[in-house]
């Protein structure tokens, strides 16, 4: 299995019901196998002129490019923010089951990797 369509993409947000609510549409429309969510970042960044200092939750997606619009379009629907985070990063490599389960969950099946 090619790892070449797959991607990580990582996005930040400023609550952790903000990251269940986009994790949760992301796994319910197939746009994402698994998303993991880290609380409490604490983020120093720069915005409109000052340095500001903010706890955010991270979320770590796991899907391929052919989703990539579908999941910037579902977290701007949901984030609150003027210009989120969304950076996807490409896979190199990967364990043939887990890819195999990414395509699985996407392409309709049950997430089973028996399948």
């Amino acid at each position: 299995m090619a790892a070449d369509d797959k991607i990580v993409v990582l996005t930040s947000v400023g609550s952790e019901d903000m990251a269940l609510d986009i994790a949760q549409e992301l796994v319910e429309n197939r746009c994402a196998a698994c998303v993991n969510m880290i609380p409490r970042l604490r983020s120093v960044f720069r915005w409109k002129g000052k340095v500001c200092d903010d706890h955010e939750s991270l979320l770590i997606i796991k899907t391929r490019r052919d989703t990539f619009d579908q999941v910037v379009e579902t977290i701007t629907e949901i984030i609150d923010y003027e210009c989120p985070e969304i950076i996807a990063l490409p896979v190199l490599e990967g364990s043939e089951k887990f890819l195999n389960w990414i395509d699985n969950c996407l392409d309709g099946g049950t997430g089973d990797i028996s399948e």
